[in-house]
């Protein structure tokens, strides 16, 4: 799991949408207050990956300098992983949950960002 993080962070840091994308299933929940703010969605959620698509465009246009680093990775139980890791960016410290499905592919099913005040 800890080479899904490096993968992650490296797809993020390329602001290549594909290659962010295929770390997630087509019916991922994603939840992150930027999400409210972005889209103007007061639940916070954006349910599917065409839609995760869509917001993250908007949010990578909106911050065309986005950059992260990881600070750690922490190992759950039942599929579960967290990374905390810095949006330099936003000088932000973020941690994020992946829930995963059972499958080989090993794809993000669920998702959660909380974000530094």
């Amino acid at each position: 799991m800890t080479d899904f993080a490096k993968h992650w962070v490296d797809a993020w840091n390329s602001h290549d949408l594909d290659k962010i994308l295929n770390h997630y299933s087509e019916d991922i929940e994603f939840t992150s207050p930027l999400v409210v703010k972005v889209v103007n969605d007061p639940t916070g959620i954006v349910r599917g990956k065409e839609a995760l698509r869509q917001y993250w465009a908007k949010g990578l246009a909106l911050n065309p300098n986005l950059h992260f680093e990881i600070i750690s990775v922490c190992h759950g139980v039942g599929g579960s992983l967290s990374i905390v890791y810095k949006s330099v960016s936003m000088n932000k410290i973020v941690t994020e949950i992946f829930w995963f499905d059972d499958s080989t592919a090993n794809l993000v099913i669920k998702a959660m960002a909380f974000y530094s005040q």
